[in-house]
């Protein structure tokens, strides 16, 4: 694993079991705030992890009391006396890290305990999954700096719709872990002391799963729309199973099966 080697100033990566990689945000002095450095650094990071084949799950965390309490104050007053074009530059950046997370072909976990505020919801919602300590608290918090959550406002609207995303950006209310839950923001809700043993379970589940057949339900699930099951959806679905029906992984998967032994990408096998 390459990255392991990569010199990060505001990330700790570290190898969690084998095949599972936790990339760990690490400011808890500002409560994981993020910044550019952190921006840059987590699109660095998760097109790495994104190339290694030995990575097969991803786990987002933050270091200390809170997952990441949003954007840093100092870069934001940076931002707001700086010109347009920089202001256009330095969003588009933000908007490529989300984009690069929420893309990435591996499964990924968030593991949130504390505050997830602002572009730290942002970063909850960018993963595949996200379990939650009961401590935790999600805001979208924005709107009390006369701004708004435009950049992270697709990926909130994706994870609890759009109703929910707007009640939640007009008000800025918090919420606790049991809300999220009820809303979809977060599959589980656990104690402190057990949310690490629920992180490492749905790793060890998402590593039965093959590599190939992960990227290709990541790739087809971000075709698809709530709606009408259209002739076009249709062909894409029916195109999409006949090729990959055909890969060796596919081939592997049947065989391990049929000889009730695990698939060759189980790491241990």
């Amino acid at each position: 694993m390459k990255v392991l080697d990569l010199a990060l100033a505001t990330l700790r990566v570290s190898k969690r079991a084998a095949g599972v990689v936790q990339v760990t945000m690490s400011r808890p002095a500002v409560f994981n705030a993020l910044d550019e450095a952190m921006i840059a650094e987590l699109d660095t990071v998760f097109a790495a992890l994104a190339a290694d084949d030995a990575v097969r799950v991803i786990v987002l965390a933050g270091e200390g009391k809170h997952f990441s309490a949003g954007a840093d104050l100092q870069w934001m007053q940076r931002a707001s006396s700086a010109s347009l074009e920089w202001n256009l530059q330095d969003a588009r950046r933000f908007a490529a890290m989300l984009a690069r997370i929420e893309s990435c072909p591996k499964p990924t976990l968030a593991r949130v305990q504390g505050a997830a505020l602002g572009g730290g919801f942002g970063l909850a919602c960018a993963c595949d999954i996200a379990l939650a300590a009961d401590n935790a608290s999600f805001a979208v918090s924005e709107a009390k700096f006369g701004i708004l959550p435009a950049v992270i406002g697709p990926y909130v609207i994706n994870a609890v719709g759009k109703r929910q995303a707007r009640r939640l950006a007009l008000t800025t209310s918090r919420i606790d872990a049991a809300e999220a839950l009820a809303m979809g923001l977060v599959q589980q809700v656990l104690s402190l002391d057990n949310l690490d043993a629920a992180i490492d379970k749905v790793a060890s589940e998402l590593l039965v799963g093959g590599p190939n057949a992960q990227r290709e339900i990541k790739t087809l699930f971000a075709q698809l729309e709530v709606g009408p099951i259209t002739p076009e959806v249709r062909e894409l679905t029916a195109r999409t199973i006949s090729r990959v029906r055909g890969t060796d992984e596919a081939r592997e998967g049947f065989a391990a099966f049929m000889a009730k032994r695990p698939a060759a990408w189980i790491p241990g096998a």
